[in-house]
């Protein structure tokens, strides 16, 4: 149940997260100091707290949807293997999370 309420969640924030990267791209376009306004919201802690919630729901959204691949081919199906797959990309989600962070921290990215 968890796995699929976090699913729909995710699919919501990265509604969310296209229109932030909407609103880059028009700042973009504008000019340079609506662009260095975007990016100073954007480096901001608030800002850094939303991506790094939009990085997850983006690694979340899509092992979960490799995961429904999985059923819609008509396997996993087992109520072990599901909570184990939901466990799986939970983990993965955690990780990849982390380490896309991490290299971001320690290439100058943030």
């Amino acid at each position: 149940m968890l796995s699929s309420i976090l699913h729909r969640a995710s699919g919501v924030a990265l509604y969310a997260g296209a229109l932030i990267l909407a609103g880059w791209a028009i700042c973009l376009a504008v000019g340079p100091e609506c662009y260095a306004g975007y990016m100073a919201l954007l480096g901001g802690p608030l800002g850094k707290l939303v991506l790094l919630g939009l990085t997850a729901a983006i690694f979340y959204h899509t092992a979960n949807g490799i995961r429904h691949l999985v059923w819609d081919a008509g396997r996993g199906f087992d109520p072990k293997f599901a909570d184990l797959t939901a466990i799986v990309v939970i983990a993965f989600t955690v990780a990849a999370t982390a380490a896309t962070w991490i290299i971001a921290v320690m290439t100058g990215g943030l």
